[in-house]
C-alpha cells in the first residue's frame, strides 16, 4: 500500500493571531511540505483544484511542476483535477510536460469536483454536470493512447487527426478516477478498468465496502484482472506526538473549514464531540499518534478488501508550517515503517 498526501493549497491564518498568511508565503510553505515529503518517504502528493478566494490551487500542474524542481522521487498527482470544467487536450499536455520535469513521476485524478464555481468560470452550463464529465473522461483516455485522435463530442471542437504533444516519459500515464458516493461512478471506473480514489471525507470506512466491491465486479465483468482493479482511499489524517496533542492541533483549523462550508451549503457547524468520534476506532479520520494511525490504516485496509493507496489530506488552515512539517515528517519515517512490516508480515 502506497502512502500519500493531498493538500488543497488552502489559504492559513497564523492560530495566535489570527494574520492571514501571504499567497506567495503560503504556496512556498507548500512546496517545502512536499520537499519534506520526499525525504521522508512519502509515496505521492497530490495537488487540488479550485477557484475559490480560500484556495490557490487553481492551477495544480503549476505548483506540481514546481515541486519536481525540489523532489527526487516522490510522485506528484492532482487530487482532483476538475476534468468536466476543462480541456482534456490542455491537461494531458501539463501533465505529459510535468511528466517529462519529473522524469516519470506525474499522475493525474480526474473528477468532477466538489465545488461548482468553474463551470460558470469557463463558460459551461451546470446541468450538463454528466455530459461533460462522460465526454471529456472518453477524450482524455483517447489522448493518452493515441498521439494523433479522430474524435467528435458535444462538447468541445472535433479532432480530426491533429498531434497532441508533449508525449509523456511515462508509456501510459496513470489516470486515477475520484469518486465520492456515486455508486454509477464506481461502475464506470470499473468498466474503464481505471484505478479508482474514493474520497471519504466523514462517516465509517467500512460504508464503503459496498461500492468498492460494485467497481470491483464492474471491473472484472469487463474483462479486467483484480491487480488491474486498483483501489486507493482519500481521508482526512495527520500524525502528532500523541492521539490527544494530534486532534488538538487539526480540529481548530478544521472547525473553520467545514464551518465556513456548512454556511454556504446549510450544514450544522461541526462540534468537537462529532470530530472525536470520527477520530475513533470506527471513525473515518486517521488522526492520531503513530501507533494509532498505523493500526487504522491497517484496519482500514482490511475493511476494504486491500488498498494499493492511501492518501492522507492533511489541508488544515489554521496549523502552523512547523507543526505540518512534523506531521510529515511522522507518516513517513514512523507510522509507513510500521505498515511495511506488518504487510511484509501478512505476505510471509
Amino acid at each position: 500500500m502506497q502512502i500519500g498526501i493531498d493538500s488543497f493549497a488552502a489559504v492559513v491564518s497564523d492560530p495566535q493571531t489570527g494574520e492571514t498568511l501571504g499567497a506567495a508565503d503560503r504556496l512556498n510553505n507548500l512546496l517545502e511540505e512536499i520537499e519534506t515529503a520526499d525525504h521522508a518517504g512519502i509515496d505521492v502528493f497530490g495537488i487540488g483544484e479550485h477557484h475559490r478566494p480560500e484556495y490557490l490551487d487553481s492551477a495544480p500542474a503549476l505548483i506540481l511542476a514546481a515541486a519536481a524542481a525540489r523532489t527526487q522521487r516522490i510522485r506528484l498527482t492532482s487530487a482532483v483535477t476538475v476534468l468536466s470544467a476543462n480541456d482534456p487536450v490542455r491537461i494531458f499536455q501539463e501533465f505529459a510536460t510535468l511528466d517529462l520535469l519529473s522524469r516519470g513521476r506525474a499522475e493525474l485524478v480526474v473528477g468532477r469536483g466538489s465545488f461548482v464555481e468553474a463551470y460558470p468560470l469557463f463558460g459551461l452550463a451546470l446541468e450538463d454536470y454528466d455530459s461533460l464529465f462522460a465526454e471529456k473522461l472518453e477524450l482524455l483516455l483517447r489522448i493518452r493512447d493515441e498521439s494523433h485522435v479522430h474524435w467528435s463530442g458535444q462538447h468541445r471542437a472535433a479532432l480530426t487527426g491533429q498531434g497532441i504533444y508533449p508525449r509523456p516519459l511515462q508509456e501510459k500515464l496513470p489516470i486515477w478516477l475520484g469518486v465520492g458516493g456515486t455508486p454509477a461512478s464506481f461502475v464506470r471506473a470499473g468498466t474503464l478498468g481505471l484505478p479508482l480514489m474514493v474520497a471519504i471525507i466523514g462517516g465509517e470506512f467500512r460504508q464503503f465496502r459496498p461500492l468498492i466491491d460494485l467497481y470491483r465486479r464492474a471491473g472484472q465483468q469487463a474483462g479486467f484482472t483484480p491487480e488491474q482493479l486498483q483501489v486507493g482511499v482519500h481521508a482526512f489524517g495527520f500524525v502528532g506526538e500523541t492521539p490527544e496533542a494530534a486532534r488538538d492541533a487539526f480540529w481548530p483549523g478544521h472547525q473553520r473549514l467545514f464551518s465556513a462550508i456548512g454556511q454556504e451549503r446549510g450544514w450544522r457547524p461541526p462540534t468537537r464531540e462529532q470530530f472525536d468520534a470520527t477520530c475513533g476506532p470506527m471513525g473515518a479520520y486517521l488522526i492520531g499518534d503513530v501507533q494509532t494511525v498505523a493500526q487504522k490504516a491497517l484496519d482500514m485496509d482490511r475493511m476494504l478488501g486491500g488498498l494499493s493507496r492511501l492518501t492522507f489530506q492533511m489541508t488544515n488552515v489554521l496549523m502552523p508550517h512547523a507543526e505540518m512539517l512534523r506531521g510529515i515528517e511522522r507518516l513517513g519515517t514512523q507510522v509507513m515503517p510500521l505498515l511495511r512490516g506488518q504487510q511484509t508480515l501478512a505476505e510471509s
